[in-house]
């Protein structure tokens, strides 16, 4: 029981930090003057590999945590209760990803602008929960094991074949479909390859749930998740050179050309590796809570920087403007109001809730025709009447 809390909380002390690194990296990227986008300067080379790490560890901690839920009831398969709030969850996170590029003036005028059609992280990782549930549910007629055999081969095939799917033309499809597929349109995030980071991470829950009771878990999954990493960052390119060489295959010569998929996997694994290390120093309720929230502030964080709903957020007024002294300073307040904001309503979700669904309720009762309301009025008064009568003729 003890290793099952502890790694929760490591992982959600990942999470922390990931959506912590998302909102930064988001502010300074959408706003920081081009001019001082220098790949020569070591403070901005730092930055930008940094903020590279931040989708691959939110895919993967996502992933992770999604499949240490789903497998560690007793019940299986179609039975299992975390099927249904897997699926819900999944398809929640997809309205809320259309919701967030909806703009109510344009609704108003009866029109979707293209932008909601673009695919975002959010869309992402709620079709890799529906994908990891499938996989599950396919996998339940074989061995514990074939489930995450199948995640790890989904993460490599969809890693290798990279540069195959990636040239191919979508345009066959609705703007809808192929953003998911594509970024032609605009799209930040395509379901392919991220969901090989969530199946990744699913595969590697699995290992922990399998070996939870083992007295040296955390020792080597740290020893073997840092010597993997360094190993993919340094020698995979290499790897993919020499299996093009010895078969002749052009698809790893592509790959060693454009590796940066296997790279971020490295540098992952060395994050997962950190934060097992520092686990016993990461239980902070501050740090627990933000990565319990994540959705919050991920909602929160969007609409005041790109302008949810009205198109008017800190993205519209100070696109590539601010300074880096500026840059800096607005991102770690933007972070305070965002967080602080997002933890706010969790603290109040549920009387938040009842509020809009008592104010829901009256708004219906207020939008019923009078007619209605006398109708069913005087049909109650009409039973009061008749139960009064059949009691004086008892």
């Amino acid at each position: 029981m003890k290793n099952k809390t502890e790694r929760l909380y490591f992982i959600d002390a990942i999470r922390a930090w990931a959506i912590l690194m998302m909102l930064q990296g988001h502010f300074v990227d959408g706003l920081l003057d081009t001019a001082f986008r220098d790949p020569s300067s070591p403070i901005f080379a730092v930055w930008k590999y940094f903020r590279g790490m931040t989708a691959p560890v939110f895919f993967t901690v996502s992933g992770f945590i999604f499949t240490y839920l789903l497998v560690r009831g007793e019940l299986q398969g179609l039975r299992n209760p975390r099927v249904n709030k897997g699926i819900k969850r999944g398809l929640e996170l997809l309205f809320i990803g259309y919701l967030l590029r909806t703009n109510l003036l344009g609704l108003l005028q009866g029109e979707l602008y293209p932008s909601f059609y673009l695919v975002d992280v959010l869309h992402c990782i709620g079709l890799s929960l529906l994908g990891i549930i499938g996989i599950y549910l396919l996998s339940q007629k074989f061995r514990k094991s074939f489930f995450a055999l199948m995640l790890v081969s989904c993460t490599l095939l969809l890693f290798i074949f990279e540069p195959l799917y990636k040239a191919w033309d979508y345009s066959f499809l609705p703007d809808a479909l192929a953003n998911y597929l594509t970024r032609a349109n605009g799209s930040v995030f395509t379901i392919f390859p991220w969901f090989g980071y969530a199946t990744f991470g699913g595969s590697a829950s699995l290992l922990f749930t399998k070996y939870r009771s083992f007295k040296y878990l955390y020792p080597s999954a740290i020893a073997v998740a840092i010597t993997i990493g360094f190993g993919l960052i340094s020698s995979s390119s290499n790897w993919f050179m020499g299996l093009s060489r010895l078969t002749g295959i052009q698809l790893f010569a592509d790959v060693y050309a454009n590796n940066y998929l296997f790279i971020r996997l490295g540098d992952v694994l060395l994050v997962f590796a950190a934060f097992m290390l520092l686990r016993s120093l990461l239980k902070n309720r501050t740090v627990l809570r933000i990565g319990q929230s994540t959705l919050s502030i991920y909602v929160v964080h969007f609409i005041i920087l790109y302008g949810s709903f009205t198109g008017v957020g800190l993205y519209r007024f100070f696109h590539h403007a601010l300074s880096p002294i500026v840059a800096i300073g607005g991102a770690l307040t933007f972070i305070l109001i965002s967080t602080f904001t997002a933890l706010s309503y969790e603290k109040h979700k549920m009387s938040i809730k009842s509020r809009l669904a008592s104010a829901g309720e009256y708004i219906k009762d207020a939008s019923e025709p009078i007619g209605a309301k006398a109708s069913d009025l005087a049909k109650e008064r009409i039973y009061k009447v008749l139960r009064r009568l059949k009691r004086v003729k008892n």
